[in-house]
């Protein structure tokens, strides 16, 4: 199971937010260079950035401090955040970025989704944010209408086999992974699935590699000092 490490990025720092609610932001750092160097330091597989000003549909320039990021390391680089329509889309993919998170964009504008799929479906990761298995949109805003097995069931027909599920409710709380919704997935695709939200502890990595998940993103356990890179990927 493959490791990533979280940067989220707000106003140019990096934060934290308890289940997407601005008002709980915790600044870690002003320099998320740095801060993308230590987890490749500390042997992350991947680095996962979030452009949390671009998710909320606020104006950001933060998009030239994660292009920073992209060439200040040697790692693999995840992005997501207010990716909303092909323009964007493709701006992002030519900066060399291995993989892409869609949410809204993927619920709302199919055709363009599947159009970038064509030439890009192996870049392409769903968002699948998620209150009680029902897939939350815009921010985590707004419902889709589309329970989490809904959508990998579309979304497996336009050729994406890669599925970023993340547990609103567990978000920045350290209090375990969503097991009830991980166990819930049907097994029977050739789905990737990666597990974001409420990764505390050792055990919570044990439980969500037992389930068969593709990859583990750890956010504030990292940053509260409560997981080491080095550790998880020993059990991962």
């Amino acid at each position: 199971m493959k490791v990533l490490a979280a940067i989220d990025i707000m106003n140019g720092e990096v934060v934290r937010l308890t289940k997407g609610d601005q008002s709980t932001k915790k600044v870690y750092s002003k320099d998320p260079v740095q801060v993308a160097k230590k987890w490749e330091k500390d042997g992350a597989d991947m680095l996962h950035i979030v452009d949390l000003d671009a998710a909320f549909g606020s104006a950001t320039n933060n998009l030239s401090i994660i292009s920073d990021i992209l060439h200040a390391v040697n790692i693999r680089v995840q992005i997501g955040g207010g990716i909303r329509d092909t323009d964007t889309f493709e701006r992002i993919a030519k900066m060399g970025f291995s993989r892409i998170v869609v949410g809204t964009m993927a619920y709302r504008n199919e055709n363009e989704l599947r159009s970038l799929c064509k030439n890009y479906s192996d870049k392409i990761v769903i968002s699948l944010d998620e209150i009680n298995g029902k897939v939350m949109i815009e921010g985590w805003k707004s419902s889709s209408d589309y329970t989490v097995d809904d959508a990998i069931t579309k979304f497996n027909k336009f050729g994406i086999c890669n599925f970023l599920l993340t547990s609103i409710i567990k978000d920045g709380t350290l209090s375990g992974p969503d097991i009830v919704t991980l166990n819930s997935i049907n097994t029977d695709r050739k789905s990737k699935i990666i597990a974001s939200g409420g990764i505390s502890n050792l055990l919570d990595v044990l439980r969500v590699r037992a389930i068969g998940c593709d990859s583990v993103i750890l956010g504030k356990a990292l940053y509260e000092e409560r997981l080491e890179i080095k550790k998880v990927k020993a059990v991962a």
